[in-house]
């Protein structure tokens, strides 16, 4: 195979010719060197053998400005997010698909570091990028690059996590802190002025649902609090249950750089996207080896108990403030802050 010299993106990279069969390979398959080079993946899986497996299937895609921060990159986010999408509801990740929209113009430094950054975090959940693909557009169509990833995964029989399987007396789970990547991605825009340490929370959560699932079979069901935050995927699953859900803020994980961040900018950090943190209810005498089992992976070490869901207020959830007194925790309405995934 012939090295890409070039250094930028052109739209002869996606006319179809030499110049787009050399990015192709030069950038991305000989990173997630995928079975086969055919038009589609052919998959096989022994987990489906099992009478009543089914496949799970999600699709997302991914416009954050700016595409590298601190703790990640849109390549890394890509598959965090697909991954996370199947770890929620029990299914067990196995294979991804990755199409980059890319602006002309745009680094091939860039792209090198992108697709390695998303190899990285397959590795890492487990999974394998088996298919893709690219198109270049004209500068000024996009913003340097956009990712959309497809994710499939297997959920063993007998398994059935759907936040319409809460019960009043569940018990409320988050596995670590909140808000990190929302605050993060204000900070690196740089519009703010805003000067922080924080890093994204940007990280799958495969292997910490399957350690979870094997200690709280029982587990109810899942939630990754990305767009609209903690709050929104909280009020989501209320609403699926007909329960109330009522958490404690005196227990919300939070950095006090992030509290500090939304304090300034008149932000709730309940609402701030996260990326690597999730919500989860279980029945009550399973909620400490969940608890138990989430804290021994290096992606819940942070976790605790935030709540409750309740037979009260159907469909509402609320929070006990610091100054004990409680309030309405509502659906957040427009975005607080756009493109942030």
């Amino acid at each position: 195979m012939k090295a890409l010299r070039d250094t930028h993106v052109t739209l002869s990279h996606g006319g179809g010719g030499k110049a787009m069969r050399d990015l192709i390979e030069s950038v991305f398959t000989e990173v997630f060197q995928p079975p086969g080079m055919e038009d589609q993946a052919r998959l096989m899986t022994g987990a489906l053998q099992e009478p009543g497996a089914r496949l799970a299937f999600t699709t997302d895609s991914f416009v954050v400005t700016p595409v590298e921060f601190p703790g990640g990159d849109i390549g890394k986010i890509a598959v965090c997010g697909t991954v996370n999408d199947l770890a929620v509801g029990g299914g067990r990740p196995l294979w991804l698909s990755a199409a980059f929209i890319i602006e002309e113009g745009c680094e091939i430094a860039l792209l090198r570091r992108i697709v390695a950054s998303m190899a990285a975090e397959a590795v890492a959940a487990g999974v394998r990028i088996v298919t893709g693909d690219t198109k270049v557009v004209e500068r000024g169509s996009a913003d340097r690059v956009f990712v959309t990833t497809s994710g499939i995964g297997v959920i063993p029989p007998g398994r059935n996590l759907a936040a319409d399987t809460i019960r009043p007396g569940d018990v409320a789970i988050v596995n670590g802190v909140l808000g990190d990547h929302g605050a993060a991605i204000l900070a690196a825009r740089g519009d703010m002025a805003l000067s922080t340490n924080l890093r994204s929370d940007c990280q799958s959560l495969g292997h910490l649902m399957q350690a979870v699932l094997a200690a709280a079979p029982a587990t109810r069901a899942a939630r990754d609090a990305t767009r609209g935050g903690l709050a929104s995927a909280l009020n989501e699953m209320a609403e699926a249950a007909r329960v109330g859900i009522e958490i404690d803020e005196t227990l919300l994980p939070m950095r006090d750089e992030v509290r500090g961040v939304c304090e300034i900018l008149g932000l709730d950090p309940l609402y701030l996207a996260n990326e690597g943190t999730l919500v989860l209810f279980v029945p009550e005498d399973q909620a400490d080896a969940a608890l138990a089992a989430m804290k021994a992976t290096e992606a819940g070490r942070g976790a605790v108990i935030i709540g409750r869901a309740t037979a009260a207020h159907p469909g509402t959830v609320t929070m006990r403030t610091l100054f004990g007194g409680s309030r309405i925790v509502d659906m957040l309405v427009g975005e607080q802050l756009p493109r942030i995934c």
